[in-house]
């Protein structure tokens, strides 16, 4: 298979972002009064950090291996951007559920948790040459 062609491998890898941000939409629509989350300060912010940090990876997944080492910071960058983008829709969603309301300071966790596992890939990438793929 020469470099640039499709095939179904290139379509499964966007698969791991797509049932992320299914996750994320799933958990987003749940009651307030149903969320269960541990009882320490700031956990809700975490959580926010830690999944959006995997939505972050899962973004820079779906290009070929070629092209994310190739392009290993502008990649970082556009998942970091996508992640927020989808939180800002995230925060949307949530004002349409009971007893959920839009966050900037939950928002800013999306960014954060994106950003730190976006940069710590990059940061890879360029200290190991094999590490983007």
């Amino acid at each position: 298979m020469q470099y640039g062609e499709k095939s179904i491998f290139s379509g499964l890898r966007l698969l791991p972002m797509l049932l992320v941000m299914a996750g994320i939409f799933w958990l987003s629509h749940q009651p307030a009064v149903q969320m269960d989350l541990p009882n320490f300060f700031l956990a809700d912010k975490l959580a926010h950090a830690i999944l959006y940090g995997i939505l972050a990876l899962s973004i820079i997944f779906v290009p070929s291996p070629r092209r994310r080492a190739h392009a290993a910071g502008s990649l970082a960058a556009v998942a970091v951007v996508v992640s927020i983008l989808y939180g800002i829709g995230d925060e949307f969603h949530q004002s349409f559920v009971p007893g959920r309301d839009p966050s900037v300071a939950d928002l800013m966790a999306d960014g954060c948790g994106a950003a730190v596992a976006a940069l710590f890939w990059w940061w890879r990438c360029r200290h190991s040459p094999t590490a983007g793929y």
